[in-house]
């Protein structure tokens, strides 16, 4: 009957695990941890004594350890990366103009406010109403016809141009001044006049990362929006 040499094994062990660490000494510490458990595993195991063999569990169980926080590791790092992406993609949104559903935005100095309304049926009956922020009335504009679909208007606080068409109207020699103003669309369809949902155009002030990694646009004249509900970037 043959026998196995515990000088030997040992000696053997201790050989590879110190060559194990001289080839390792430039990974992280993780990484080095799990290559020697490794190693060490696989050598007891090809100097058991085959007649009574070594009970592995223990390593087994440590070196799933070892690869369960690799991976818990490795996932944190690539959440990491992805929300500095994210943040790198807000920064650059800041300043740009953005639509929204929304029947207030504010009108700077120069601008405009551009929008849109989703018509179901064609209407010979279409008015926008333009409201200042204490709730005066500043312009109602007679649109008239507008057949079904999405219809863009732009305002630039005196004249209303619709689908790209300047509308012929008497819009007054007084530009409204730059401000918050609310819009009221209303349209005759089918045969009953009634409100239009509106989307209109913002500003955004500053970006915001919310819970979950998700991207929250401050809107001027709006306020928080998240940026899966922006309908276009302008």
């Amino acid at each position: 009957m043959s026998t196995i040499s515990g000088t030997n094994n040992t000696s053997s062990v201790t050989d590879n695990l110190s060559i194990s660490k001289k080839q390792d000494t430039k990974k992280n510490t993780n990484e080095l941890g799990q290559a020697a458990f490794l190693e060490l595993m696989i050598t007891q195991m090809n100097n058991q004594n085959p007649l009574s063999p070594q009970d592995n569990s223990e390593f087994v169980a440590q070196l799933a350890q070892f690869s369960s926080v690799e991976g818990l590791e490795r996932l944190n790092n690539s959440f990491n990366s992805f929300m500095s992406n994210n943040a790198l993609q807000a920064s650059s949104l800041v300043g740009r103009s953005v639509t929204v559903e929304s029947d207030t935005s504010t009108l700077v100095k120069g601008g405009i406010i551009a929008g849109s309304v989703d018509l179901t049926y064609p209407t010979n009956d279409m008015k926008v109403s333009v409201y200042d922020s204490a709730g005066a009335l500043v312009q109602q504009i007679p649109v008239g016809e507008v057949p079904k679909g999405e219809a863009v208007f732009r305002w630039d606080g005196q004249n209303l141009e619709l689908n790209g068409d300047l509308l012929d109207w008497e819009a007054g020699d007084n530009a409204a001044a730059a401000g918050k103003y609310r819009f009221e669309i209303t349209a005759t369809q089918n045969g009953k006049s009634e409100a239009l949902d509106t989307s209109l155009s913002a500003n955004v002030n500053s970006v915001t990362i919310g819970e979950n990694g998700a991207l929250i646009l401050n809107l001027a004249g709006i306020g928080a929006v998240d940026a899966k509900d922006v309908k276009q970037f302008n």
